[in-house]
């Protein structure tokens, strides 16, 4: 609550020597907060007229005297280095994309909303006329009764009597309003799930005071119907004719580059794993690319026709014929149990 010694400076949170620019920024926010349309809290109304009244009192109080408008103070003010401006916020956003457009690059169109002036104020935050009116409350005397019928100040109008209001009817004081954007941006090849672009001014707008925030796009890449992504390695299940394990065949291997052929080494049918490296999701600056990491596991035929199994007749005939190399088990076996 106010009171008639209140300090303006203490009100707004601000030191003596605020520069008008930043008395103007800070009242912005404040009056944004605690507007009655935009604040639901009990003394929203009370902390928005104490914040006017203290912003209105440190105007006249401040308003230079000189010429060319530059005090003493501000002529020697020392400038701040560039890094340590102030800065609007930034705006955080997540980039979704597939697997194939963030091993390759692509480029992507993004819609966001951020602030933008309002048209009205011109981004000022204050319209039209300074208009002036009594406060309801002690019916402009500034003065009040109490519980025991004594006077005392008003905490309405913190003694004034009543309220000087320039505020935007249009942004409630804040200067801003929503804005759509379009961005078309480029990815770069190689990125990860949880990697971040950053676009430098692409966040909330500046102003005479503040530079532009950033814009952060957090990388989300979707399911594969394929390929699961393991650190940059991919890997994948693959099902693989039995025969063409046993005889070393060749195979085709998909991978986000293309098919990549292989050659299998003859043996047994059974599960095994390949690592193809390099072969996987590439390489970004210092980090080289992933392994392509390929399950197989072998399949028998279920079905034969006529000429596959007179086929595979004739290779089991030539294996049997060679049994102690090729088929060693039967050869043993028959050897133990085959008669004479």
């Amino acid at each position: 609550m106010s009171s008639l010694n209140s300090d303006p400076h203490e009100i707004l949170g601000i030191s003596p020597g605020a520069t008008p620019a930043e008395l103007k920024r800070v009242y912005r926010r404040l009056a944004m907060r605690w507007h009655p349309d935009r604040s639901d809290h009990p003394q929203a109304t009370e902390r928005f007229k104490e914040i006017s009244a203290a912003y209105e009192q440190l105007l006249a109080v401040d308003a230079p005297d000189d010429e060319d408008g530059e005090t003493e103070e501000t002529a020697s003010a020392p400038v701040e280095p560039e890094e340590s401006v102030a800065r609007a916020a930034d705006i955080r956003l997540n980039l979704e994309i597939s697997l194939e457009e963030a091993a390759a690059g692509c480029r992507k169109t993004i819609h966001y909303t951020r602030g933008k002036d309002c048209p009205t104020c011109a981004g000022s935050g204050e319209h039209g006329m300074a208009r002036t009116r009594f406060c309801g409350a002690c019916h402009g005397s500034g003065r009040v009764h109490d519980a025991k019928r004594k006077l005392v100040h008003c905490d309405d109008c913190g003694g004034r009597g009543f309220f000087t209001e320039r505020i935007c009817p249009d942004c409630g004081g804040s200067g801003r309003e929503l804005a759509d954007v379009s961005l078309e941006i480029r990815v770069p090849h190689g990125m990860l799930p949880g990697d971040e672009l950053r676009l430098s001014g692409q966040g909330e707008p500046g102003d005479d005071e503040l530079q532009a925030g950033d814009l952060y796009l957090t990388v989300i890449i979707h399911s594969h119907p394929l390929y699961q992504l393991r650190g940059r390695d991919l890997h994948f299940s693959m099902p693989v004719s039995a025969l063409a394990m046993i005889g070393g065949g060749d195979i085709d291997l998909p991978s986000l580059s293309g098919v990549v052929s292989h050659s299998l080494d003859a043996g047994p049918a059974k599960h095994q794993q390949l690592r193809l490296a390099g072969r996987g999701f590439p390489g970004r600056g210092k980090k080289p690319a992933g392994d392509l990491v390929v399950d197989l596991t072998p399949v028998f035929p279920r079905q034969l026709n006529a000429r596959q199994r007179k086929l595979l007749l004739q290779a089991n005939a030539a294996l049997l014929d060679d049994a102690s190399e090729a088929l060693p088990e039967i050869a043993d076996w028959q050897a133990a149990h085959g008669g004479d």
